[in-house]
C-alpha cells in the first residue's frame, strides 16, 4: 500500500475522526466533571476509540494505533472493573495516564514513521 493509498485509508480524517475521537474524548472530560455519569460516558467512549484505533492499524497500518488500540480497550475494561468496585479509581491519574501514552505514541511516529512500512494489507 503507498503512502496517499494509506492516508486515504487513514481513519483520522473528516467526519469519523469527529465520530471515533473527537466526541469520545470530549466524553471523557465529562465523564470526568460529571462523576455520576462517568460509567455510561468513558465506557462506549473508551471502547469506541479503542476499537477505532484497531480498525485503524489493520486498514492502514498507522504506527500510534498499534498502542492506543490495545490502550482504550484495556482502559474500558478497567473502568469496568471500576464500576464493580473491584479496583480503585483516581480519574485524574486515570485521564492523564492515557493521555500521556497516547502523546508518547503520536511522538513515536516522528523518528519511526507515521505507518507502518508493511502493514497486513501489503502481503
Amino acid at each position: 500500500m503507498s503512502e496517499q493509498s494509506r492516508k486515504v485509508a487513514d481513519l483520522d480524517r473528516g467526519g469519523s475522526a469527529v465520530l471515533l475521537w473527537y466526541i469520545p474524548t470530549a466524553a471523557l472530560i465529562a465523564g470526568a466533571y460529571w462523576r455520576r455519569f462517568t460509567l455510561l460516558l468513558w465506557i462506549p467512549a473508551l471502547l469506541i476509540m479503542g476499537a477505532a484505533c484497531l480498525a485503524n492499524a489493520a486498514r492502514c497500518g498507522r504506527l500510534h494505533c498499534y498502542v492506543t488500540g490495545p490502550l482504550f480497550l484495556i482502559a474500558a475494561t478497567y473502568v469496568v472493573l471500576w464500576g464493580f468496585h473491584l479496583v480503585p479509581m483516581q480519574p485524574g491519574i486515570f485521564l492523564f495516564t492515557i493521555l500521556s501514552v497516547t502523546v508518547l505514541a503520536y511522538l513515536a511516529e516522528i523518528p519511526l514513521g507515521k505507518y507502518r512500512k508493511h502493514a497486513c494489507t501489503d502481503q
